[in-house]
């Protein structure tokens, strides 16, 4: 028997607190989901109670929102299919880095899991998509990764791991410094202007600002 679809609000749901706790240890609050998704907090309660009933979320009163099981599985098959479009906007259709995200929110939903395996299979089962961050596999498999943001790194080489791509702005900036994903560096330190200075491929030196040293995550070179 094939599988209960998920409405599109609750796949929302799953896939946003899973990626909130992906790259921090900040609890999910009902006041964060409302600032993620752009509604009301009293909605934003509402709809976790219905998932909550439906086993796919828990959440104490007062207390941090945590995927069960089951959400966490649903949760993984949304990051896998938001991911992998991505991905093949970049590579087969010719999409800027900085284009794709939006477009994944909307065909994530829309997509066949049949389709979904076919662009897995075209792209050759990627493990990343053109951001860094990891793709799940189809069984829910997910390798994550132990970095650091640029805002916390010491000094020393580093590598480009994965870029935030919350904001196309900043990813532009990003790539207009050079700093893109798999990118060598060497970090120096806070910069007495705020930022970060940081040494690229091409040996020029520059001043990440704090909002984009943010979207950077590092890993130590050879890792």
């Amino acid at each position: 028997m094939a599988e209960a679809p998920l409405t599109a609000t609750a796949q929302d749901y799953v896939k946003i607190v899973w990626s909130a706790t992906e790259w921090s240890d900040a609890p999910v609050t009902t006041k964060a989901l409302a600032e993620r998704l752009g509604v009301s907090a009293p909605t934003v309660s509402e709809n976790v109670r219905k998932l909550v009933a439906a086993g796919l979320l828990d959440h104490e009163p007062y207390g941090a929102i945590t995927l069960t099981a089951e959400g966490e599985r649903r949760a993984l098959d949304m990051v896998r299919r938001h991911r992998l479009i991505e991905t093949f906007l970049v590579t087969q259709l010719g999409y800027g880095w900085d284009e794709v995200h939006d477009e994944a929110e909307v065909l994530e939903h829309a997509c066949s899991s049949r389709m979904i395996d076919a662009i897995d299979s075209l792209l050759g089962h990627p493990t990343r998509d053109p951001h860094g961050d990891p793709i799940p596999s189809a069984t829910g498999r997910i390798v994550t990764l132990d970095g650091t943001n640029l805002t916390d790194a010491v000094p020393g080489a580093w590598t480009v791991a994965r870029l935030s791509d919350a904001d196309p702005a900043v990813l532009r900036d990003l790539a207009s410094l050079g700093l893109t994903v798999d990118a060598s560096i060497r970090v120096h330190g806070p910069d007495p202007s705020g930022g970060i200075l940081v040494e690229t491929d091409e040996a020029a030196r520059i001043v990440v600002p704090p909002s984009t040293a943010s979207a950077v995550w590092l890993v130590t070179q050879g890792s």
